[in-house]
Formats: C-alpha cells, sequence, structure tokens
C-alpha cells in the first residue's frame, strides 16, 4: 500500500465537488479510518480507502462530516467559515484559511 501525501491540511476552505457545500479540514486521516459499516451505508461513491480522508466542519451548519480527499477542492470564495466549534479548533483568519489554534496539530 502507497501513502498518499494529503492534498489539505488544518484550516484549509474546501468545496465539496457532489454535494456544494463549504468547510474547514480540522484533522487529517492518512487512510480511511471509519468502521465497514459506514462506509458501506455513507460512502456511496465508493471513494479510495487507501487515499486521504478528511474531518470538516460544515458552513453555516452545527454538523461535521468524514470526507475522501477525490470528492474535495479548494473553496475559491476565500471566505471564513462560520460553524459553533470553529472558536475549539481556530484562533482567526486570513488569507482564505483558518488558523489553527497553538497546540494543535
Amino acid at each position: 500500500m502507497s501513502q498518499t501525501q494529503a492534498k489539505f491540511s488544518l484550516g484549509d476552505c474546501i468545496h465539496h465537488s457532489h454535494f456544494g457545500y463549504r468547510g474547514v479540514i480540522v484533522d487529517v486521516d492518512a487512510t480511511f479510518q471509519g468502521t465497514e459499516d459506514w462506509y458501506a451505508e455513507m460512502a456511496t461513491s465508493c471513494p479510495p480507502k487507501d487515499a486521504p480522508w478528511y474531518h470538516v466542519l460544515v458552513h453555516a451548519a452545527s454538523h461535521t462530516t468524514y470526507v475522501a480527499e477525490r470528492n474535495l477542492e479548494a473553496d475559491p470564495s476565500g471566505e471564513r467559515t462560520e460553524h459553533p466549534l470553529l472558536d475549539h479548533f481556530f484562533e482567526g483568519f486570513r488569507d482564505g484559511r483558518h488558523l489553527p489554534r497553538r497546540g494543535l496539530n
């Protein structure tokens, strides 16, 4: 199995290419870390498990999501993400990116 370099990192603003929502990356898994049951039910497009997956705060919502890199692109809006947990992970916003709190990887 080959390791792939993650395209996105903490604080990057993304756009989901299939579902159209915006969000911000709060964690990165080098490969899929969910359960087989979750994958079978939720990952209907069968994205690769051996590529990066991301934990995302969804803009203008209160939930998070887990998304395969294949379904993400950089958010072209340059706008801040709004989410109730935003201040838990980030301390600011500059140049189209959220700035991770010190101590977060």
